[in-house]
């Protein structure tokens, strides 16, 4: 089968759903949403803990609930989208072929796209522990699942490696349903979760973190029996004589999100080598003209609330596109980092295209207390703010004025200043 589409957007999770309904808002009728799993809503469905809908709905939300406020907004839009179906590829010039149960093979060629394809969680393969490879060994998701959706423990005496959001909650929820929590390990000096989910996770339930630890032995042939952990030096290598070793039956690792990109790279999409995610643009637009990116496929957020915000521009942006009211790009200029500031997403910025005030948001490489966040446009500071505590494991942003940047402006750099 061959279709065609004025917006087709890959992902029915918080992104996707939330870039339909702004693409619709902005007069885009022909909108199809690509959903691989049997439900919209995401990851959100097995977050079953409260803590979303903040900024958005100005009330805390579980997961379930936040997602649901979406699907029922695209539902009374009547925005088509078909479950179980699974996106093979994307050719440069949009058309985009995906299989479907009922349909069997389709290709859609499509005016406009939306990436949302989210994030998946970094595996063992991708870390160096030594030890056999017994049962017992989950990533925090993987668990999340099995307690939240299919009702199974994947075991009583744990141990978590990685103080990622979804290493922290696991942590909290495993101990609610009648584990043994021994210890979060984080291999880096800070810890790469939310501080509330510190305090609310691990702080509240008397569960230990030890930063600057790893796992450096893993026992048990046919299930995992125990695990040793050992501290590291400032080359992140474990130090002789730190081991620590807890007798359980499981090890969850919170090691990481890798942003899901391999259809990007398929439709020709320049990627950036922090995020691992798409270059885009102060309109979310990649590289290739009518491609937009938004959410954890763009760069891995720690609230959902600002993936919804972020969609919302995406699918706004690519309604623009489709009914030509974007102009064309006059001089992208790109925005510099400096101090500890990792990345910015957008990446560049065409001054005659922005909105009156456009978000930038960024994270740093490492924590720094009393510092300064400094946006300077051709060598003027516009922007010197006093910030009490920057981490890398919660994003940051700034509001950047049209006013402030002309045809003429040759540089944007955002950067970070120790008080």
């Amino acid at each position: 089968m061959t279709d065609k589409k004025q917006l087709l957007i890959i992902g029915g999770g918080p992104a996707g759903l939330a870039a339909a309904i702004e693409a619709k808002k902005h007069g885009l009728n022909d909108i199809l949403i690509i959903e691989r799993d049997d439900r919209l809503g995401g990851i959100l469905n097995q977050c079953i803990h409260n803590g979303f809908g903040l900024h958005t709905f100005k009330e805390e939300l579980t997961g379930p609930e936040y997602a649901q406020r979406f699907i029922d907004q695209v539902q009374e839009a009547n925005i088509p989208y078909e479950l179980g179906s699974m996106v093979l590829d994307i050719d440069q010039n949009k058309n985009v072929t995906y299989v479907n149960p009922e349909k069997g093979l389709v290709t859609v060629a499509a005016d406009s796209i939306i990436l949302a394809m989210g994030c998946r969680e970094r595996p063992r393969g991708a870390l160096s522990i030594p030890g056999y490879r017994p049962a017992g060994i989950y990533s925090a998701g993987t668990a999340q699942k099995l307690v939240n959706i299919d009702g199974k423990m994947p075991g009583r005496d744990v141990v978590i490696l990685g103080s990622g959001d979804i290493g922290l909650i696991m942590a909290r929820r495993m101990v609610l349903e009648g584990a043994n929590v021994h210890v979060v390990a984080e291999l880096m000096p800070y810890s790469g979760g939310l501080k509330r989910n510190i305090v609310q996770c691990l702080d509240d339930y008397d569960i230990p973190l030890k930063l600057s630890h790893t796992v450096t032995d893993i026992k048990g042939k046919e299930r995992v029996e125990a695990v040793t952990i050992s501290q590291v030096d400032e080359n992140r290598r474990p130090i002789p004589g730190t081991e620590m070793t807890y007798p359980c039956d499981t090890l969850l690792l919170s090691v990481g999100l890798i942003p899901e990109n391999e259809l990007s790279v398929l439709a020709g999409v320049e990627m950036n080598p922090t995020t691992n995610g798409p270059v885009v643009n102060e309109s979310l637009e990649t590289n290739v003209p009518g491609i937009f990116a938004a959410g954890n496929v763009l760069h891995v957020h720690d609230l959902v609330d600002f993936v919804s915000q972020e969609a919302g521009k995406a699918g706004e942006m690519a309604a623009r596109y489709v009914l030509e009211n974007i102009p064309e790009s006059q001089n992208e200029i790109p925005v510099q980092t400096g101090g500890l500031v990792r990345y910015t997403v957008p990446t560049k910025i065409d001054p005659s295209r922005m909105e009156e005030n456009t978000t930038v948001r960024f994270r740093v490489g490492n924590v720094l207390k009393g510092g300064y966040i400094d946006v300077i446009i051709d060598g003027e500071r516009k922007i010197h703010r006093k910030k009490m505590i920057m981490a890398p494991g919660e994003m940051e942003s700034i509001i950047l004025k049209k006013e402030w940047l002309t045809p003429e402006t040759k540089e944007i750099r955002i950067e970070t200043r120790e008080g």
